[in-house]
């Protein structure tokens, strides 16, 4: 039998603030070599079990831990702070809370200074670890001015370059197109067999790493095992056909928008126009330009050229804590006063808010974060709503309900743009498919024009989702 590396004793982990224990009474072991995927309703604590294997939790929080965990077969208690970190590495599901220095290689650099690896042998690692994450040529970027998928790479480079024995990954797919988190499956199983790593991974999206996982361990919503066993392959959700309902009245009108920041072209000149309760998908590679145009169509990003005429606008960004502006996810999503009780307790029942009403929103899990932002925007009743990546960090049936609300809105009369690297929620309602590439835009297409042209999905780096042909002929 190979190594423990990790072996749970009815652990259970509990925030000082809240009543109910996050984690509740977890007991089980994952050997070396093995790779395992964590799965679970949105909220049930996948992200707080992995902090507890990297000792992140408890040492930088004041949770409260029972039970018994032991890594590489000693008591967790026992190791210093920070001593277990070169061992176990991991990837956050927000890139950014874990940067420090500017520049890729700075950040590197400071990964392997932080380790007391000599001068001499820096040079070499660094070298090797941007080879392998494919970002030899940003080597000297800013990070911050990365997409959020190649923030993902950035994140992983400097994971894997500790030679750590265990990687732990918190949805590491969700921000990465689709053809650059294929890539990245079959570059992680080759790197798997060559040096034996240990991978455990948060994920809701399994159907995108195929054959790779050969365990799934499973939470529930009171945070206890609802299940351990030999991985089974799942299959993506099924959603329900959509019946269009544009109108043919403009609710956003763009005209030759450019965006240059610090003489470097972002966005070079583009017009398109979408109707009033137009679904519009904005697609394309990591880094192509997805989010900068959504921002400069809100005004975070000043436009260079050109101009935008709507009917008005509200954002969620990658990040939604950047909205947050109360303690509570209730008065969160009610903030703007633009909804009755009633309207509110249906939008908070829909989008499975209820049960953490009460709850701080930079409390509560990254979906969970996605969804109260969605809800503030929803409740607003903006004409036009902006969202960058709605689906990540959300399990089946959160989705299935995002679907339902964006389904149920568009036919009032809202109008979505919507940046997604899940292609199965994006055939699944998309009117229309804006495709971005190297900062330009390619074109405006008819969802169906899109997922039929394989060439244009290659060029794009899409994939083809399971169930595209028969939804996108529900469109013609």
């Amino acid at each position: 039998m190979p190594e423990e590396i990790f072996h749970l004793k009815n652990l259970s982990f509990q925030f000082p603030e809240d009543e109910l224990k996050t984690l509740n009474g977890i007991s089980l072991k994952v050997h070396r070599g093995e790779r395992v995927v964590l799965t679970g309703p949105s909220g049930c604590g996948k992200s707080t079990l992995l902090y507890l294997l990297n000792r992140l939790y408890p040492l930088n929080c004041d949770g409260i831990v029972e039970g018994e965990l032991s890594l590489f077969e000693k008591l967790a208690d026992e190791y210093e702070a920070g001593e277990i970190n070169h061992r176990i590495a991991t990837v956050f599901q927000d890139p950014d809370s874990q940067f420090c220095m500017p520049t890729v290689e700075e950040e590197l650099a400071f990964t392997l200074e932080n380790l007391r690896v000599p001068l001499d042998e820096m040079e070499p690692r660094i070298l090797e670890a941007l080879q392998l994450t494919g970002l030899t040529k940003l080597r000297n970027t800013v990070i911050q001015s990365l997409s959020g998928g190649m923030k993902q790479r950035v994140a992983t480079a400097c994971a894997l370059i500790m030679n750590p024995e265990v990687l732990l990954l918190d949805e590491p797919l969700s921000h990465l197109d689709p053809y650059t988190a294929e890539q990245f499956v079959t570059w992680l199983t080759a790197l798997q067999q060559q040096s034996n790593l240990t991978i455990i991974a948060v994920e809701h999206r399994l159907e995108l790493w195929k054959s790779f996982f050969e365990r799934e361990i499973q939470l529930d919503l009171n945070g206890q095992l609802a299940a351990d066993r030999q991985f089974t392959s799942k299959h993506a959700v099924s959603f329900p056909e959509r019946q269009n309902a544009i109108q043919q009245t403009k609710a956003l009108k763009v005209a030759q928008l450019s965006v240059v920041i610090k003489d470097k072209h972002l966005l070079a000149p583009l017009s398109f126009s979408v109707n009033r309760g137009e679904i519009v998908v904005i697609a394309g590679p990591n880094g192509s330009g997805k989010s900068t145009l959504m921002k400069s169509l809100c005004g975070i990003y000043k436009r260079t050229t050109g101009t935008v005429d709507s009917e008005g606008l509200g954002y969620v960004p990658q990040s939604p804590e950047y909205l947050f502006l109360t303690q509570q996810v209730e008065k969160e999503v009610a903030y703007s006063n633009a909804s009755n009780q009633i309207q509110l307790d249906e939008l908070m029942e829909s989008l499975r808010l209820v049960e953490i009403k009460d709850a701080h929103p930079f409390s509560i899990s990254h979906g969970q974060k996605r969804r109260v932002a969605i809800g503030a925007m929803l409740a607003d009743k903006r004409p036009v709503l902006l969202m960058d990546e709605p689906t990540s960090g959300q399990d089946a049936a959160a989705l299935l309900e995002l679907f339902e609300l964006i389904d149920q809105r568009s036919k009032e009369g809202t109008t979505f743009l919507i940046i997604t690297h899940d292609m199965q929620f994006a055939a699944s309602l998309a009117d229309s498919v804006l495709l971005v590439k190297e900062g330009e835009m390619t074109g405006k297409f008819a969802a169906k024009e899109v997922w039929d042209n394989a060439e244009l999905m290659e060029a794009h780096h899409l994939l083809s989702p399971k169930g595209v042909a028969p939804l996108a002929e529900s469109f013609a």
